[in-house]
């Protein structure tokens, strides 16, 4: 393909185009995060309790006695009004572009491993309980970051200016995580994970030049990433924070 249009004059009129895909994981996974919160809300006006934060908030003592979905679960849970609609509002934005491109079930993988990463890592640095999607959002930024990086012959002129946005975004969550109350080693974990899985498993685009019906060109962008390099990425990445996991209730486990 040359790189010179007028060497290509078809080239000048091509269209570049995705296939659409809904965001159904980020709609669903928007929706029963909301929704737990109001039954935390119901629970604290009606019993003085907050039921859900209870039975499911990150503590390390009660994982380390066996209750090991609390390295899971407070990804659904959040200590406030202003805590949750920050964290939706992030998934809300990142989450849809995402899984344009990772498709359903790609895109879940990332969001869950990289929430499960941030509550491991907050469990081996952190003895405070903690709750909040943020550890998932983290990974959703990282991933946003290593997949423009990643496609950027793709992205041309626009990929240098996504990048700094990414970096920029990432480093004043890092700053505001210093704060006192806020699960920064959370965050770092959900990062890690989140550039971890895909570095290994996000789109690769490749231009595929297509006619429409009529007759006009398009360049229709198409993955290119194996499918076995999904599947190796998410036992790579699992089994590394599973790893790191058992080494925490270890360490907490009465001796």
């Amino acid at each position: 393909m040359s790189d010179n249009p007028q060497t290509n004059p078809e080239m000048r009129e091509v269209r570049l185009v995705m296939p659409p895909l809904k965001p159904v994981v980020t709609n669903t996974l928007f929706a029963i995060t909301v929704a737990i919160f109001l039954v935390q809300l119901a629970t604290q006006s009606f019993m003085e309790l907050d039921i859900p934060a209870t039975l499911g908030m990150k503590v390390n003592a009660l994982i380390a006695h066996g209750q090991v979905w609390r390295l899971i679960t407070p990804m659904f849970l959040h200590g406030s009004i202003l805590h949750v609609a920050l964290n939706m509002y992030a998934l809300f934005i990142l989450g849809r572009g995402l899984e344009q491109y990772y498709g359903h079930t790609r895109f879940l993988w990332l969001y869950f491993l990289s929430g499960f990463a941030g509550n491991v890592i907050s469990m081996l640095f952190s003895p405070h309980n903690s709750l909040g999607s943020s550890t998932a959002i983290f990974g959703l930024i990282a991933a946003q970051g290593v997949f423009v990086y990643q496609n950027r012959k793709v992205f041309g002129g626009n990929a240098q200016r996504a990048l700094m946005n990414v970096f920029l975004v990432a480093g004043l969550n890092f700053i505001i995580g210093m704060s006192p109350g806020i699960d920064n080693w959370g965050h770092l974990g959900g990062f890690i994970a989140g550039i971890a899985f895909s570095w290994l498993a996000g789109p690769m685009l490749q231009p595929v030049l297509t006619h429409d019906p009529n007759g006009q060109p398009i360049a229709t962008l198409a993955d290119q990433r194996d499918q076995h390099d999904v599947y190796q990425a998410i036992l790579i990445v699992g089994v590394v924070f599973i790893f790191l996991a058992a080494g925490g209730i270890y360490f907490y486990k009465p001796k």
